[in-house]
């Protein structure tokens, strides 16, 4: 199953970078604008979740007009997309940061949005206070 999450065509990324990014500076990655597109998964290190940071890779997705304003996925865009991706959903009220309390199905399904974001997208960073440990 280790192809299952692997790009048709192959993606040759950068290294991951872990250069603090802050919520303000990934809400100003939209996607608007001709400004870059960037996506969180398991960030959750708001003020409201403190205690519950975890994965915090920030990917550019900017290179996907999905993403881009007018696009399918562009409501995941400047945000962290962890509940909504979990969700299988593109609805704006599930684009939320909180994923602990989803049931196990899924979590696994998270998990493997995490592998295929992280096939196809460079990581510039992680969100600021993200411990990137489970």
């Amino acid at each position: 199953m280790a192809g299952k999450f692997q790009p048709k065509v192959p993606v040759n990324l950068d290294p991951p970078k872990d250069d603090p990014i802050t919520l303000e500076d990934l809400s100003q990655a939209d996607g608007t604008e001709g400004r870059k597109a960037y996506v969180a998964i398991k960030a959750s290190n708001h003020m409201r979740y403190p205690h519950i940071a975890s994965h915090g890779k920030v990917y550019d997705v900017t290179g996907n007009k999905m993403y881009q304003e007018g696009g399918s996925y562009h409501v995941f865009a400047g945000k962290d997309a962890s509940r909504a991706l979990a969700k299988t959903s593109t609805k704006p009220e599930d684009v939320q940061p909180e994923w602990r309390d989803l049931d196990d199905k899924e979590k696994g399904v998270l998990n493997d949005w995490i592998t295929f974001f992280s096939n196809r997208y460079n990581v510039v960073g992680l969100v600021q206070g993200a411990t990137n440990t489970e």
